[in-house]
């Protein structure tokens, strides 16, 4: 992926929204892309497929530089794990969300998690930390109910093999700018 370039946006703008994902390997990724259209999500080709590690984030620009070393630093400590998604799960009534949850690898992603929400990243989270795969997202409560019902016995499996930084486009559509590969991506851990 390519880092920051002023030049693509006009402008700079002081504050980007950015946020770091994990994200849904191909045939996965495109697989559930297409799921979440056909449920009407308007969001559906404007978010690529993934697992957050953090959410949109404003930050200023002058801060892009120490937040990339910042991910760097934290994806050399890390090592490839397994994802096994399974079935789907909602967050409603708080949040109207229906997700393909994961069977495995979540307490791997909670440790990159906490680890990415440090330093230049430290927030405090609106809610605790979830990982998870939307396919569903601010639909009536029929769309949602179908979201959970097709794919309710949704079932892949892949490795994590590092993360990526996105950046929020001024035309509504998130990029990812840059990839962040652990640091032993040689054998993944034991899941």
């Amino acid at each position: 992926m390519t880092g920051w370039d002023s030049s693509d946006v006009g402008t700079p703008d002081p504050l980007r929204t950015i946020g770091v994902a994990i994200p849904i390997p191909d045939p996965y990724g495109a697989e559930l892309q297409r799921w979440r259209e056909s449920f009407g999500d308007p969001l559906a080709r404007s978010i690529p497929t993934h697992i957050t590690l953090m959410p949109p984030t404003p930050v200023d620009a002058a801060a892009l530089g120490s937040i990339e070393r910042h991910l760097r630093d934290v994806a050399a400590t890390e090592r490839a794990f397994p994802i096994r998604l399974y079935g789907t799960a909602t967050f409603r009534p708080v949040s109207p969300v229906v997700f393909v949850a994961l069977a495995e690898g979540a307490g791997a992603c909670t440790r990159v998690e906490r680890k990415v929400r440090s330093g230049p990243l430290w927030r405090s989270p609106r809610f605790p930390f979830h990982p998870h795969v939307t396919v569903a997202h601010d639909l009536t409560d029929e769309a949602l109910d179908r979201a959970a019902k097709e794919l309710g016995h949704y079932d892949a499996r892949f490795s994590v093999s590092g993360f990526a930084l996105y950046e929020h486009g001024s035309d509504g559509i998130w990029r990812p700018q840059r990839d962040f590969p652990f640091g032993d991506t040689g054998s993944p851990e034991p899941g």
